[in-house]
């Protein structure tokens, strides 16, 4: 019988400790690396401390209840949950397969079923990470366009510190939780689930979309670069003003003093 497999990105990261807690007052609840397992009405939910849960079995109001449940232990919640959605089924095939969103398993191994959702965590997390940096440069796109044809941001000092403030956070943020789209720490415990997460990984194409983050964050960084440079060259630009006005007042001084013996 074909079942649900949905991934939902709810925030940030779990505050994962209240939530543990929490949770091991109703239910069955398991630990494992930087993961927590919940059995729920023949089902099972995983809890990702970046902020990504995952439910197998579970019909649309099991899923409610659970997210209900966690809400109040999101840290920085999106605005939006990113979701991503497949069907599963258990049958007597040698090998789990994967094909057009459906997954077909070769046994009821609750661990098998962490290690596909490893992979699928972090295509969840990979789409928010990139919904990130793309809305980033959208919105700073007007800026190199500017440059361009006026050879200026036109943006004034503090705006312009206000947009390097911006892009850094969002680069510093990206390359934070960059490091959970590498093999999983989960696997140097559980060698032999590996091959499950590969076969996710690669059907989803994790590694593919990693490099095109990657461009994307050294266009925020060229930006950040290129901001820098505007600001040094306007402070740099008042700084001459400045020393030129300085030198004018003193040869006016001079001259009323000489002069016209004013001063």
């Amino acid at each position: 019988m074909q079942q649900r497999c949905t991934a939902y990105v709810l925030a940030r990261r779990f505050d994962f400790d209240a939530i543990g807690t929490q949770l091991a007052h109703n239910y069955r609840l398991s630990h494992f690396r930087n993961t927590l397992h919940i059995e729920e009405a023949g089902g099972n939910i995983f809890l990702f401390d970046y902020g990504v849960v995952l439910f197998w079995g579970l019909n649309v109001d099991g899923e409610r209840r659970i997210l209900d449940v966690i809400a109040p232990f999101l840290v920085e919640p999106l605005s939006e949950a990113i979701s991503d959605d497949f069907t599963f089924e258990h049958t007597n095939e040698a090998a789990t397969r994967i094909r057009s969103d459906y997954i077909t398993l070769s046994d009821d191994d609750v661990m098998t079923k962490l290690a596909l959702s490893h992979g699928i965590a972090q295509s969840v997390k990979l789409a928010e990470l990139e919904s990130y940096a793309e809305r980033t440069i959208e919105s700073t796109a007007h800026i190199p366009r500017n440059m361009a044809e006026s050879g200026s941001s036109r943006l004034s000092r503090k705006e312009i510190a206000r947009m390097r403030g911006r892009l850094f956070l969002v680069e510093s943020d990206i390359l934070l939780h960059h490091a959970l789209l590498d093999t999983p720490e989960f696997f140097w415990e559980y060698p032999e689930l590996e091959m499950h997460y590969s076969h996710m990984a690669s059907y989803l194409d994790v590694t593919p979309r990693v490099e095109v983050l990657n461009k994307k964050l050294q266009v925020i960084h060229d930006m950040f670069g290129m901001l820098a440079d505007e600001q040094k060259h306007k402070h740099s630009s008042m700084l001459e003003w400045i020393i030129i006005w300085l030198i004018a007042i003193e040869i006016l001084i001079f001259i009323l003093h000489d002069f016209f013996k004013i001063i």
